[in-house]
């Protein structure tokens, strides 16, 4: 407990009082909160550095590429990419996942193709391939989860064909919680030729990620989950596809030359590095990548393990509550929680909670279609991170108890 405590000290918004309240932040999966590490790096580029990325000669201007091009090597090291031009840095993971739609799509699919998406997508790993397979009259096809969340692996071969191109599946469910067998995915889709994108969001947070181990085509992430800026991001491609995908959009630095004739193209990664770019958002993904190694030390996941089982059992043992996304023997489960409870909406036990000093979600959590699969309008969600507290969770169950007493009686 001591070390998770020190290590709260680090988090500044961790000591803010809500309505007089010691705030509890259970938001994490909708973004993390930052640590002074993060808040001084994105200071000083701001105060120190603010110049244009590889544009100018001047001192400012190389020392703020530096700082751009350093990080994009932590990157590269921390996902263990093969090379550093795989690395693109983005505004998000939204940002990411439609450079690929859009981009991999003009080089592979057409019509006929198949895309194969999992039932429980954020919409920012649904909406884009929608709108590529209405551009290309391609063909969307869903990989379903079972009743508790899992999904159904068994399904997948059936599912991929000839004209299959490309599969989408999150690391972890934003909504369920749930590890998915990503690697498994990947194996069956490479035997039919098919590429897999993983939407990381959620993964990079809770899983150790190693593309080349994973083999995956593309990974996705965003800075903001991760304890780094806002509008930040990273979409890890493999270098033989993205030199074969054209740019994203057009506009400075992402040229070779530009004539009236026709234009050429950057090298990788710039050729999907269009405009300015987050000159100082995006060197906050190094700190940010620190602290996460830090939040695996043994100590803290002691904590966190004991976190994840007091909720885990609060939830499993009431039967007032529904969960979604149920672990088993196969099935690994991080400490992100959705459920709904009988004779209570969502968004009132939300209200409640957040007079209670405790910040939750609620609502569809950007997954109509998963909400529509469990025949909901909508779930509780309570995400925690290593910086919570098994005092924290304590507190969360008995004011969850208090709140579904105040609505339901």
């Amino acid at each position: 407990m001591m070390e998770v405590e020190k290590i709260r000290q680090e988090f500044p918004e961790l000591g803010e009082r809500v309505y007089g309240k010691p705030l509890v932040y259970l938001d994490n999966a909708a973004t993390s909160q930052r640590p002074r590490s993060v808040i001084r790096k994105w200071t000083e580029m701001s105060e120190k550095y603010n110049a244009n990325l590889h544009r100018a000669v001047h001192r400012i201007a190389d020392l703020a590429t530096v700082e751009y091009e350093t990080t994009r090597d932590a990157v590269r090291k921390y996902l263990n990419a093969a090379f550093r031009e795989e690395i693109v840095f983005t505004s998000g993971a939204t940002a990411a996942i439609n450079l690929v739609a859009f981009s991999f799509g003009e080089a592979f699919i057409g019509a006929g193709d198949e895309i194969v998406v999992c039932e429980a997508e954020h919409h920012s790993d649904l909406v884009p391939w929608q709108l590529l397979c209405s551009r290309k009259g391609a063909t969307l096809k869903v990989l379903p989860v079972d009743d508790g969340g899992r999904i159904r692996l068994d399904l997948l071969p059936g599912l991929l064909t000839p004209r299959t191109k490309l599969l989408c599946v999150a690391h972890i469910s934003n909504v369920l919680g749930l590890v998915n067998p990503v690697k498994e995915i990947v194996n069956i889709c490479h035997s039919k030729c098919c590429a897999v994108l993983i939407d990381g969001a959620q993964g990079i947070v809770h899983a150790r990620v190693d593309v080349q181990e994973l083999g995956c085509d593309f990974y996705a992430f965003s800075g903001h989950k991760l304890y780094a800026a806002p509008g930040t991001g990273v979409l890890y491609g493999r270098r033989e596809l993205l030199e074969q995908m054209p740019p994203f959009m057009g506009g400075g630095e992402m040229i070779g030359t530009v004539r009236w004739s026709g234009s050429t193209w950057a090298p990788l990664p710039q050729k999907f590095e269009a405009g300015t770019q987050n000159i100082a958002g995006t060197p906050t993904l190094r700190p940010a990548l620190e602290m996460a190694e830090a939040l695996r030390e043994p100590a803290v996941q002691a904590s966190y393990d004991e976190v994840k089982k007091i909720i885990l059992n609060k939830l499993q043992s009431d039967p007032r509550i529904r969960l979604y996304g149920e672990p088993d023997a196969t099935t690994e489960k991080v400490p992100l929680f959705s459920f709904s409870v009988e004779h209570c909406h969502h968004e009132d036990l939300a209200l409640i909670l957040d007079k209670m000093g405790i910040a939750v979600r609620s609502g569809q959590m950007c997954a109509e279609p998963l909400m529509d699969r469990f025949g909901v309008t909508g779930m509780l969600r309570a995400s925690f991170a290593p910086y919570n507290t098994p005092a924290e969770a304590e507190y969360f169950t008995t004011s969850l108890d208090r709140a579904i007493q105040m609505l339901a009686g």
